[in-house]
């Protein structure tokens, strides 16, 4: 009983600490750490994001992301892509600005 009250809980936390995107849809819990304001989960421009074989190049400098102090640039596979339900590219940095956590992209469309 107890293993299960602590599971319980354990998701009420973690569905808490997850916010929504500008658009209205959560971020999954496991991504995203915060609130709107202050949450590493956060829509980035879509000039900063590049198709390459087998997945995507990511530039990001200060601006782009609320956590971004210096240029980054993150190659990120399309098997650990995300769907992005608003069409927008958003990006989930943890622990820090050098750590992408999760990426949400938008359908491809051929």
């Amino acid at each position: 009983m107890r293993g299960i009250l602590a599971f319980a809980l354990f998701l009420l936390a973690s569905s808490a600490m997850a916010h929504d995107a500008p658009s209205g849809w959560t971020y999954d819990p496991y991504c995203c750490n915060g609130d709107s304001k202050t949450g590493d989960c956060e829509m980035i421009p879509s000039r900063t994001v590049t198709v390459i074989p087998g997945g995507y190049r990511i530039t990001l400098y200060p601006g782009d992301h609320r956590y971004v102090t210096h240029a980054h640039i993150f190659t990120l596979p399309q098997r650990k892509t995300m769907r992005s339900p608003d069409g927008a590219y958003h990006l989930c940095l943890f622990p820090d600005e050098n750590t992408p956590r999760c990426f949400y992209a938008p359908d491809m469309s051929y």
